[in-house]
């Protein structure tokens, strides 16, 4: 599944990226921003593409998604501190998103909205079908973008659903994770001393793990009912407790005060999710609470004062010594050039050749060219100050100031000054917005070659993943097609290693079944896949058993000890269990839908190669077999004798072979006799020399001699074969 993900870097960001990892989603991430370096969880491709540009339309035509994921209410590109500005960029965004998509027409746009669209509740819980009455400017926004999702949804008969998320919060690991309800209360109490809230004001609070679950449900799903969601907990807390929890947790002196005593509830009604998606809620708010209020007690330099905290005294004195430097340096360097056209002016003054230069104009003349008005205007009163200090060497300061000549000679300086000046600026002005749409223009072509780029990565990607890859179909039927030229019991060996290398798992059993509730262990890949031993009762595992007789996989989630990562059986024809295939160390990551779809698939052609060969045996049974007994021909025997011999020598079996004595009975008769004291499991033939052996699986040679102590309380002598040439 291919899957576009929009929207700025945070802990809802990220534990969606992880959750669609882990059920092997391709995810495509368009940040939002052209020069983002906010760190994201690992994604197949990333866009640092702006929301305002034309590429938007590119990237949609040029690869196909079968979900987009806006992030909407929650997408920290916006941080709503300045609501005016952040409206008008959200809708111009939004604008843009939603008309990529419409173009394209192609797969299913989920827009995650909030809570914030309803600031009042006049009958209980909030339905998905009861009118908007937001009066904050985001929630105002955000109902204006739910209802460009539904005409959008209803004039072009797209797939747009929007979900609206209920008072969502994280435990925060930055500025980005606190606009949230419990987060910003933590902040108030730790800056203000107080906390300002709404004390019979009823919310329902939502864990970001929770909503992640719920989100998954409806991206995954073929099909939906409905166009609009809601997704809540549904358990109510007033604004006055979790204000009240949180002051314990932060174990200060913290006052609460209340700007109404009017009870009343805002909370989203999830009934309608819940009802066609089903699940339940597991994230215990009281203790993340706890640990969300501890985080940010414990790191409040960061989450009060932001990322400057993170700095030293030294890094921040040197960061506002650099900024302090950057700014006053122009005017530095501009005193420091006054000096030498000050003593330059009073050297001329009175000189006969240099009587008419103005060393002061041409001072202010080079900073109006070189720097613009600003340091011409500075350079100006300098000039004045210079001009006047010297005048009055010989006059008085009254004098130099009534004297008309004097304004003459200032009015001259500074129109000339900011004359160029402001010629220098406006050149500079043309010169920036040229380079900004050359720049502009820029990126657009370098958006459109990422995109194209980013294709052919993609496209040769795919290329390999289908020929090499180990998930990919094409190699899966590769190796276990190699299954169709061998027998049934060496299919079984050669499945144990191909399980273990598909599914990258180092202990892998199989297990037969026979009559009863048992099975049998037939081949392994390590001790550790033995953990079920030699033998078990399938039947009283609980949950597993459960799982694989509805054939399905088994995927032990809760990590329970003493069981496998992963099981699934096979059946025959007739519907009785015949193989289980347990997988018993993978990683937490690979148990998922795509594994376990994966190790059914490989069963499958597995279970292909069983029946086949089987078939084929019953086809030749009367030729394997001695006249009338169980006993395999010579043939068919050394043939199986080889086959387990080799998967010996691959340390996936044990096997010990006996030599029964026969002492003048015909094999039929003592096939009979002693057919009885072996299992299910193991073999009676001949070989060349026309003797009677027994071939015990997965058997020891400590055990071997307590079978052939048994057959000789029965009056059978047998003797165990170490070596077969």
């Amino acid at each position: 599944m291919n899957i576009l993900l929009i929207g700025g870097s945070g802990n809802f960001a990220n534990s969606l990226i992880n959750k669609l990892n882990k059920e092997n989603a391709r995810i495509y991430l368009l940040t939002g921003h052209r020069y983002d370096s906010s760190k994201y969880q690992r994604v197949f491709e990333r866009y640092n593409i702006g929301y305002e540009s034309n590429a938007m339309h590119e990237l949609f035509e040029s690869v196909s998604f079968d979900v987009v994921v806006f992030m909407g209410a929650y997408d920290t590109n916006f941080s709503w501190r300045n609501e005016e500005s952040d409206s008008v960029r959200y809708m111009s965004a939004f604008s843009n998103i939603l008309m990529a998509y419409a173009a394209k027409q192609k797969g299913r746009f989920i827009y995650i909205s909030g809570h914030d669209v309803y600031s009042t509740s006049k009958d209980g819980y909030i339905k998905e079908d009861e009118p908007q009455n937001a009066v904050s400017f985001k929630g105002l926004v955000l109902a204006q973008a739910e209802e460009m999702c539904e005409r959008y949804r209803q004039t072009q008969e797209l797939d747009i659903v929007t979900v609206r998320l209920d008072h969502l919060y994280s435990i925060p690991t930055d500025m980005k994770d606190t606009d949230n309800i419990v987060a910003k209360f933590c902040i108030e109490a730790l800056t203000d001393g107080n906390i300002t809230c709404r004390k019979e004001h009823g919310i329902s609070l939502l864990y970001v793990a929770d909503a992640v679950e719920y989100l998954y449900k409806l991206i995954n799903a073929d099909f939906h009912r409905h166009a609009v969601y809601n997704i809540s907990s549904e358990k109510v807390v007033t604004e006055g407790e979790l204000a009240k929890s949180i002051t314990r947790n932060l174990d200060s002196d913290v006052q609460i005060i209340s700007t109404g005593d009017m009870k009343d509830e805002t909370v989203l009604s999830g009934e309608r999710f819940r009802k066609e998606f089903s699940g339940n809620y597991y994230c215990d708010n009281n203790r993340l609470i706890e640990k969300a209020a501890l985080r940010i007690k414990s790191e409040q330099g960061i989450f009060l004062y932001g990322e400057e905290a993170k700095l030293t005294w030294y890094e921040r004195l040197t960061k506002n010594l650099k900024l302090f430097v950057g700014i006053a340096l122009p005017f530095i360097e501009n005193i420091l050039v006054f000096i030498p056209f000050f003593l330059l002016n009073n050297h001329v003054e009175g000189s006969e050749y240099f009587a008419n230069l103005d060393p002061y104009l041409i001072y202010v003349l080079l900073f109006a060219i070189v720097f613009g008005q600003q340091q011409a205007t500075f350079s100006a009163v300098l000039s004045v100050f210079g001009f006047c200090f010297r005048q009055m060497y010989d006059r008085s300061g009254f004098e130099v100031l009534i004297d008309t000549n004097t304004y003459v000679w200032i009015a001259q300086l500074f129109i000339l000054g900011l004359a160029v000046g402001y010629m220098h600026d406006q050149l500079n002005k043309l010169k920036r917005e040229s380079e900004s749409e050359n720049e502009f223009l820029s990126h657009q072509l370098r958006d459109i070659s990422d995109i194209n780029s980013s294709n052919v990565r993609i496209k040769d990607a795919l290329e390999v993943q289908v020929v090499n890859q180990n998930d990919s179909v094409g190699r899966i039927y590769k190796i276990t097609s190699a299954l169709n030229q061998y027998s049934a019991a060496e299919v079984l060996f050669y499945a144990t290693e191909i399980i273990a290398d598909l599914m990258n798992s180092e202990s892998v059993a199989v297990y037969t079944v026979s009559n009863g509730p048992y099975a049998r262990l037939f081949s392994y890949t390590s001790q550790k896949a033995k953990g079920f031993g030699n033998s078990f009762r399938y039947s009283d595992t609980g949950e597993l058993y459960e799982t694989i007789a509805a054939k399905k996989v088994y995927i032990n989630k809760t990590l329970k000890e003493g069981f496998p990562m992963m099981a699934y059986a096979i059946f025959d024809d007739a519907g009785n269990m015949q193989n289980i295939f347990i997988v018993w160390d993978i990683s937490w990551e690979s148990m998922s839908l795509g594994e376990a779809n994966q190790l059914v698939i490989i069963c499958s052609l597995i279970r292909e190669s069983i029946m086949r060969a089987n078939r084929y045996l019953a086809a030749l049974e009367k030729e394997r077999y001695e006249s009338e007994t169980n006993v395999l021909s010579s043939d068919a025997f050394e043939q199986l004798l080889h086959a387990y011999l080799d998967a010996e020598k691959k340390n996936i079996t044990e096997i010990v072979v006996l030599h029964i004595m026969r002492e003048g009975e015909t094999i039929a008769e003592m096939s009979e006799k002693a057919g009885r004291m072996f299992r299910t499991s193991d073999y009676l033939g001949t070989m060349q020399d026309g003797e009677l052996y027994a071939l015990l699986s997965n058997t020891t040679p400590d055990e071997a001699k307590l079978v052939v102590d048994r057959l000789e309380v029965n009056g059978i002598e047998s003797e165990i074969v170490w070596e077969y040439e």
